[in-house]
């Protein structure tokens, strides 16, 4: 097994971050990263089978994806997460691969997630129906007041930024829950919008568009990797990074499944809004309750909290690995400082949000323009790019644990069957995900749109891959 180089190893040892993360926090953090009430809309428009992939997900995904971060992060327990597990196993060349593939995906993350934001914010001040989410500057003030008060507050440190999230945790799943409270309401008092039939809630996984519903959903379910990255600042790690993702997965899981149940029965799903239909679920339970129509712009305020904290927490998260990567002197020197006052990496920080802010603008300024169709084939591209570091997660897992002596521990699942079991299910259904991303939509020119997203995936590795031999080439011109 490879390691960190000793000059490596001894520049991270003289960086020390204050261990302000408990395990609630961590529990929220795992639920605003991961949850979001979006993709219970997404997976009702496309109908009832839908039920059925989120189940299938979960067995084959995110029980896989959360005892692989559970295992890792227990005996790694240190800043950087996914990339020092990649780096211990592999080598730092594919440590540097891994953590820059997960960060410059993030970059290209914030500004679909903060303009979708800005839209459900016209439902919380009710102008929904007033054209105001296609006024573009109102969604580049919303969308940039967002990005920048997430900054700040997570510049001020993690004592500080952690109740951003937490917050933003409690702002996502309390509506969810109230959508559940009318999904159940109606179960009981009227019949279903949408059937709920053996044969409806069976996929069909010879279809091309079941198989990318499966894959969609499947990483709907990603980012429980994300807590782990902040190793250092969390207290008793090897303790309490499982523990967190053993409490937060049950509800997160419960949140997705049920909430989409609700939705199925409140709304056809033919008629369901892959942006909106959450709150035309809202509005349909209020209905029945009569006088709770109130309720509606109310979950739309705590949608809209719940997506900042979302925005925050992958703020924070891969501005960590491009922290460690500099201090490993694979980003310039400067990624690796922290703030003299507030104990944050505020540089990999305001980096990270520099290059969202352009992203930004760029879509924005581009609409109905070829930059807005770049910026398109890139979102296609980024989600090849994404699924890189999870191909990691899942054999560097495999590896750790087959190399292990085997010990007697009573326990089938705590065995190397069950653990070969687990790692080549999320690996499989990793491979999958990428595979289905590179099919083409039918209304495209299919080599074409190969040569962009595959094209451009390599690109983007091809990229980090000059900057890793670059900072090789430097560090060993100035050893000599």
């Amino acid at each position: 097994m490879s390691t960190a180089t000793p000059e490596a190893a001894a520049r991270s040892a003289r960086v020390e971050l204050p261990r302000v993360l408990t395990l609630r926090d961590l529990v929220l953090f795992n639920i605003v990263a991961v949850l979001s009430l979006r993709w219970t809309a997404t997976a009702a428009a496309a109908g009832p089978s839908s039920l059925s992939m989120w189940v299938l997900a979960a067995l084959f995904f995110f029980i896989p994806q959360g005892l692989a971060v559970s295992y890792l992060s227990s005996r790694f327990p240190q800043e950087g997460g996914i990339y020092f597990w990649t780096k211990q196993t592999f080598g730092e060349g594919h440590g540097f691969l891994c953590g820059w593939c997960y960060w410059v995906n993030n970059i290209l993350y914030y500004p679909n997630l903060l303009m979708s934001t800005a839209v459900i914010a016209t439902y919380a001040i009710g102008r929904s129906d007033t054209g105001l989410m296609d006024d573009w500057t109102y969604i580049m003030l919303a969308t940039m007041t967002a990005l920048w008060l997430a900054v700040l507050i997570n510049i001020v440190g993690l004592k500080t930024g952690r109740w951003l999230q937490n917050i933003g945790a409690i702002g996502t799943y309390l509506p969810g829950a109230v959508l559940i409270g009318f999904g159940v309401h109606a179960m009981l008092t009227r019949a279903a919008a949408t059937p709920l039939t053996l044969d409806s809630i069976t996929p069909n996984l010879n279809n091309m568009s079941q198989l990318n519903l499966w894959a969609s959903i499947a990483f709907a379910y990603a980012g429980l990797e994300l807590s782990a990255v902040m190793g250092d600042e969390v207290k008793d790690p090897r303790r309490t990074l499982p523990r967190s993702i053993y409490i937060a997965a049950p509800f997160i899981a419960f949140l997705y499944i049920a909430g989409t149940a609700s939705l199925l029965w409140l709304v056809p799903s033919g008629e369901v809004h892959i942006v909106s239909g959450f709150f035309q679920a809202m509005a349909s339970g209020a209905r029945d309750f009569g006088g709770l129509l109130w309720l509606v712009p109310a979950a739309a305020i705590l949608y809209v909290i719940g997506n900042i904290g979302g925005i925050g927490a992958w703020l924070t998260g891969p501005a960590r690995i491009a922290f460690v990567i500099g201090l490993d002197r694979y980003f310039p020197p400067a990624f690796g400082r922290i703030h003299p006052r507030w104990k944050t990496p505020h540089i990999a920080i305001l980096t990270q949000a520099v290059l969202a802010t352009v992203f930004l603008l760029l879509s924005v300024i581009g609409r109905g323009t070829t930059v807005e169709k770049a910026y398109l084939v890139l979102l296609d591209t980024m989600l090849l790019v994404y699924f890189v570091p999870y191909l990691y997660l899942f054999v560097a897992y495999l590896i750790v644990r087959l190399r292990e002596p085997s010990q007697a521990s009573g326990s089938w699942w705590k065995g190397k069957g069950a653990a070969a079991v687990v790692g080549s299910a999320g690996l499989l259904l990793t491979v999958l995900a990428m595979t289905v991303a590179t099919v083409p939509p039918n209304d495209t020119d299919p080599w074409l749109f190969r040569l962009k997203v595959i094209g451009g995936a390599a690109l983007f590795i091809g990229l980090g891959g000059a900057v890793y031999w670059r900072a090789r080439l430097t560090t060993r011109l100035h050893a000599g």
